[in-house]
């Protein structure tokens, strides 16, 4: 956003909404990046006191950057004021995790267990094949089945050394 152009994004806070941002400052009893979000908006607000102020301006005063005025201004605008102080759940967990802490329990027993029978200690593809089997999971690969128990630190051969 360039300086002196008129904003995209127009904060137009009601009393209540006002209160609500003053009330969480003057207690300060919220996380950091509320209270900073709520700063910027009572700053941009255009329905109080004057015109809200340039997010230049804004963001010298408050020692943030432009962008973050900017993307304030914008998710207040597109979702409201309860989604622009909440904070975002990252895009990254967007596909779910195979075990949960039921399955990974069920996971590391079955690692900690006897082998089946002709087979020495457990692989990382018996693993795979039993767990299916057994109905902990519907599929899970040999590579999310190390992560898990390298994650736990279990010891797969069950013998008691590393």
């Amino acid at each position: 956003m360039t300086r002196g152009c008129k904003p995209k994004y127009v904060v137009r806070l009601t009393t209540e909404e006002r209160e609500h941002l003053e009330g969480m400052i003057r207690t300060g009893r919220q996380a950091a990046y509320r209270l900073l979000k709520a700063r910027i908006l009572l700053k941009a607000d255009v329905s109080s006191d004057g015109p809200g102020w340039e997010d230049a301006r804004i963001a010298e005063a408050l020692e943030t950057s432009l962008s973050t005025v900017f993307h304030t201004r914008r998710q207040l605008v597109e979702e409201g004021l309860e989604a622009t102080l909440a904070r975002k759940v990252p895009a990254s967990l967007s596909q779910p995790r195979i075990f949960d802490g039921q399955a990974e329990a069920k996971l590391i027993a079955l690692a900690c267990s006897e082998p089946p029978e002709g087979y020495t200690h457990w692989t990382l593809r018996l693993l795979e094949k039993r767990v299916v089997e057994l109905g902990i999971v519907e599929q899970a690969s040999d590579t999310t089945i190390q992560r898990t128990l390298k994650k736990t630190r279990s010891n797969r051969t069950g013998t008691g050394t590393g």
